[in-house]
């Protein structure tokens, strides 16, 4: 159990600087304004009506970097920064969650995909440590009992790497937007860009440490047996 919580240290070291230089570059580009004047609501909104969409409401989330879109309600939630903003920054994270409104107008099938997964691996989540936790202590006398713990973690893992063309798709469909409508200047549009890598990049270090530390524990059921 030791090397999975240095597997965990190491990602979450990474996940940190990421998120570090994510929040720099947030703060550089949020000084970029935009030469339209638009709001990062009024990116969203604009966006919504370029692709027709005219039962997503864009709203505003208290917090810093909340942005999010809600499948449930249909609501696009902008941070309070972000959807004040008239910046580069801002235009980029509006039109990324307009992104995910996007997809799931269209039937995004990986978008559907996660939508399904999320009881499952809400539950798995809450219960998936204790039961990795007990198999590797009863390793010997219960080995059925690791396995079991393996799988879940295999859901919360394919959670995770479901998430990354979702998020990744929703930066492209943004930044083509944004391209395509002329709404920023090539310097805006290349700050927007800058912003959506790095924030793509967090999610691509959670999955890179949750295929590391399943592969860790598939190492310990294995061992056992052999």
């Amino acid at each position: 159990m030791i090397g999975a919580y240095i597997i965990g240290a190491i990602f979450a070291v990474i996940g940190m600087i990421v998120g570090q230089v994510l929040q720099s570059k947030f703060k550089k580009y949020s000084r970029v304004a935009l030469r339209n004047g638009m709001s990062g609501k009024e990116i969203a909104e604009r966006m919504l009506a370029d692709n027709g969409i005219t039962n997503v409401q864009v709203i505003s989330a208290r917090g810093h970097l909340t942005d999010h879109y809600n499948p449930t309600n249909k609501t696009i939630n902008l941070s309070e920064a972000v959807y004040s903003q008239r910046s580069a920054a801002a235009a980029a994270v509006a039109a990324h969650e307009t992104g995910h409104a996007v997809q799931h107008a269209t039937a995004y099938r990986w978008l559907t995909m996660r939508s399904k997964l999320v009881p499952v691996v809400s539950f798995s989540s809450k219960i998936v440590q204790w039961v990795i936790l007990g198999g590797i202590l009863l390793i010997n006398s219960f080995p059925n009992l690791l396995l079991a713990g393996i799988i879940l973690f295999a859901i919360v893992t394919l959670f995770s790497i479901i998430t990354l063309p979702v998020e990744y798709n929703a930066s492209s469909r943004a930044l083509a937007w944004m391209q395509t409508c002329n709404v920023v200047t090539s310097q805006e549009y290349e700050g927007a860009k800058d912003s959506l890598r790095w924030a793509a990049r967090t999610y691509l270090v959670a999955a890179l440490g949750a295929i590391a530390s399943l592969l860790y524990y598939l190492m310990i059921f294995m061992g056992r047996r052999d």
